[in-house]
């Protein structure tokens, strides 16, 4: 049971000292948590936020990475994406890359309506926009018309990742966010593997009602999104404030434990918050280290098809072999995700996994060419831990926002900056090059050695920060 210490004078007595009538001076109200009430409104809490964000969140990748998949997806009968629609390997490129420009464009824009009509609504609809460009993506006929259809989709896309990571942030404390978000992050390994496994199966599609496989992948991927719209628009949780869902006393509770430590969903953004969170130097850190993770994020969820084809599997059993390294991916980015959190080293989590990442990739691009099973193996490795550390950044960049302001803005530009990297992510696996792609390997391991650098210097200044620490202010999170 949440208690209320209050004043023990109120608001509205007059207290006359002397024939002077002196005002109380306004004294904090203390709540004192019930550790175990807490605890069972967290488990509430996670059963309505979580699964249903994780779902939601591999139907985007889904969506988004099928591409990939459609590319080389029956292409042994001459069947696939880009020799149905006679692209060139630039058409393709510039077919992913305007996505990306889309995505970039309307991710901030995205979070303030989340903001205005409520996740549940704003998701929702999302949902609907993206399934639909999905499925319409099955009737592209032409380069231009690809290209058209894939600036909707991203910009349909680009409000959920991180309006789910603004979401956290008003129904979880600091270190409660990473292991949710690790969750959450880790669908897109789960979608990548699904995405190979859907697409095996679709191969035998092929020419079914005279459509190729590729056009019925983004049928059926499609689908889904938009039927589970509604399902989101019921149950999707909003603000702590405002949740039908729970009692009176829960959200008391669950409005009182993150005061302090966190946004309420409904707080309003002042301009000198927004001016404060622009031009505070040490995010522009976070952001360095989220545009190294996302090189190896945006080619590996693009390319992992055609580096498996390039590996000697061929036709639909190329699709099959892309579904272990996002299986162990997703393992392993909850399971480090879990352990820094626990032991609160979220730098040094993130530092090990960009590090592993980018020595994988190293040793691939230096091994020959023909060195299929030991560049295979190495792929296992690079792409789950390509993945781990990002859902820990994205934690310990929230754990060091205080304000309603710096959590609205920074995020979404967090996410917007870190698009940087996705673009070089889409032109470094060279078509010229195959089967070594020996720049998409280089490139991606001097990325994500370079974020483990970053991570460590921004530390670094977090130590610093809190030996300077004064009493009453918020504590840096490491």
């Amino acid at each position: 049971m949440t208690e209320a210490k209050s004043p023990s004078i109120s608001s509205d007595t007059e207290k006359w000292i002397a024939g002077v009538n002196e005002p109380q001076p306004e004294q904090e109200v203390v709540f004192i948590v019930d550790k175990s009430e807490e605890k069972r409104l967290v488990r509430r809490i996670d059963i309505r936020f979580v699964p249903l964000s994780m779902f939601i969140y591999l139907l985007c990748f889904l969506d988004r990475s099928n591409i990939g998949n459609a590319k080389v997806l029956n292409s042994n009968t001459g069947d696939s994406l880009v020799q149905t629609l006679n692209i060139s390997n630039q058409q393709y490129l510039t077919a992913l890359m305007i996505f990306i420009i889309s995505y970039t464009l309307f991710e901030t824009p995205s979070n303030y309506m989340l903001k205005k009509f409520r996740p549940s609504r704003w998701i929702a609809a999302l949902m609907i926009g993206w399934g639909i460009m999905t499925m319409v993506l099955g009737a592209a006929h032409s380069f231009a018309s690809l290209v058209a259809i894939r600036f909707l989709l991203g910009a349909f896309e680009a409000g959920l990742f991180p309006g789910m990571i603004y979401c956290l942030t008003f129904w979880y404390k600091q270190d409660e966010r990473a292991l949710r978000a690790a969750l959450i992050v880790a669908c897109a390994t789960l979608g990548g593997a699904f995405g190979g496994a859907i697409a095996y199966v679709v191969g035998y599609l092929n020419r079914v009602r005279g459509l190729q496989a590729w056009r019925w992948l983004f049928i059926i991927e499609g689908a889904p999104s938009c039927a589970c719209a509604l399902l989101v628009w019921l149950l999707y949780p909003d603000f702590p404030e405002t949740a039908s869902w729970l009692s009176s006393q829960e959200r008391e509770l669950a409005v009182n434990r993150i005061k302090g430590v966190s946004a309420l969903g409904h707080a309003k953004i002042t301009w000198n918050e927004a001016k404060e969170t622009l031009l505070d130097w040490r995010l522009y850190l976070h952001y360095l280290a989220l545009i190294s993770i996302s090189v190896p994020f945006s080619s590996v969820s693009l390319f992992v098809p055609t580096i498996v084809t390039g590996l000697g599997y061929q036709g639909l059993k190329a699709q099959l072999f892309t579904v272990p390294p996002y299986a162990i991916g997703f393992v392993v980015t909850v399971f480090v995700a879990w352990q820094s959190e626990k032991r609160g080293m979220r730098a040094y989590g993130s530092c090990v996994s960009l590090l592993i990442a980018g020595l994988s990739f190293l040793l691939q691009g230096a091994l020959p060419s023909h060195a299929f099973k030991a560049r295979y193996g190495l792929l296992c490795i690079s792409v789950p831990f390509s993945f781990a550390s990002n859902p820990i950044l994205y934690s310990w960049l929230t754990a060091n926002l205080h304000n309603t302001g710096a959590l609205t803005l920074a995020v979404p530009l967090s996410v917007s900056i870190a698009e940087i990297g996705q673009i070089v992510g889409v032109y470094i696996y060279k078509a010229s090059e195959a089967p070594g792609y020996h720049t998409g390997h280089f490139t991606n391991a001097a990325f994500l050695i370079e974020g483990a650098v970053v991570v460590m210097v921004l530390r670094q200044v977090y130590v610093r920060r809190k030996r300077r620490l004064v009493k009453g202010e918020r504590k840096w999170q490491l």
